[in-house]
C-alpha cells in the first residue's frame, strides 16, 4: 500500500503539473482549472490520501459505492460530487451527501432532484450532461434539446444549473477528440451569453485521464480524472 501511496503522490504532482502547463498554453492559470478525482474503485484511505496532498474534488459514480464509503471520507476541506450515470429512484440516496450532480440529462431527473432538495430543505447544484457524440449507448442530453431541457428545468425549486458536463466518443487522435471539446465549448459560450435566470455556466465539466490537457486547451475548466491518478483499475468491482 505504502507503495501505491507514493505513486499516487508522484501522479499528482504529474497532473497538476501537465494542467498549469496546459492553461498557460491558452492563456489561463492553474487556479481556473479545478481537477476533480474520480474515484470509481479507489479505497476510502487512497482517496484520502490525495485529500492531504491538495485535492479539493472528488466524484462517484456508483450510487451504492458512495454510501458504502461515504462515512470514510474526509470533507472537511474536500467537495464530494456525483459524475456518474443517476437512476431517479436513487437520489434520495445522495440529495444530503453531495455539494454537486454532475450527469443531469432529463427533466424527469432534475425534477426528483427538485422534490428530494426541498424534502431535505437543501438547494442542488447541477451540471446537465450533453451528448456530445450523439452515441446511443451513453446518457446525455442530444446537443439539439438542450436548449429545451435548460428552460424545463431552470424554473424548478431548490435546483441550480451551473453549467455541462461531456463524456465525448473515444477518438483515436487529439484532432477528434478536440472537435468534440470545441463544439462542447461553443454550446457553453452560447448558452452564458444568453444570460437566462438560474443558468449560471459556471462549470464547464470536460476531460478525462487520457484527454484532460486537450479539454483545457478547448476550454474545460474541470477535469475528471481517475485512473491517471490512481492507476489502473478493475472497473467490474461492484
Amino acid at each position: 500500500m505504502a507503495s501505491s501511496l507514493i505513486d499516487v503522490e508522484y501522479n499528482y504532482k504529474t497532473i497538476c503539473e501537465n494542467i498549469a502547463q496546459a492553461a498557460a498554453k491558452c492563456g489561463r492559470s492553474e487556479s481556473d482549472i479545478t481537477l476533480l478525482a474520480a474515484t470509481k474503485t479507489v479505497d476510502a484511505m487512497t482517496i484520502n490520501h490525495a485529500i492531504s496532498l491538495g485535492l479539493s474534488y472528488i466524484g462517484e459514480n456508483r450510487v451504492q459505492e458512495l454510501l458504502s464509503k461515504y462515512d470514510d471520507y474526509n470533507l472537511n476541506s474536500c467537495s464530494l460530487q456525483f459524475i456518474g450515470h443517476l437512476q431517479s429512484n436513487k437520489v434520495r440516496q445522495i440529495i444530503d451527501k453531495v455539494e454537486l450532480i454532475q450527469s443531469v440529462d432529463s427533466f424527469k431527473l432534475a425534477s426528483e432532484i427538485s422534490r428530494q432538495a426541498q424534502l431535505k430543505n437543501k438547494e442542488m447544484d447541477i451540471l446537465v450532461e450533453v451528448n456530445i457524440g450523439k452515441e446511443e449507448n451513453k446518457s446525455g442530453v442530444m446537443p439539439e434539446m438542450l436548449d429545451e431541457l435548460l428552460h424545463q428545468i431552470k424554473d424548478l425549486p431548490s435546483i441550480h444549473i451551473k453549467g455541462l458536463m461531456a463524456i465525448p466518443p473515444i477518438c483515436d487522435n487529439s484532432q477528434k477528440i478536440c472537435k468534440y471539446f470545441d463544439n462542447m465549448h461553443k454550446m457553453f459560450i452560447d448558452i452564458k451569453d444568453k444570460k437566462i435566470d438560474n443558468i449560471s455556466m459556471d462549470v464547464l465539466s470536460m476531460g478525462m485521464s487520457d484527454d484532460y490537457e486537450e479539454a483545457i486547451l478547448c476550454g474545460s475548466n474541470m477535469v475528471r480524472v481517475g485512473s491517471a491518478l490512481f492507476g489502473k483499475r478493475n472497473y467490474n468491482i461492484v
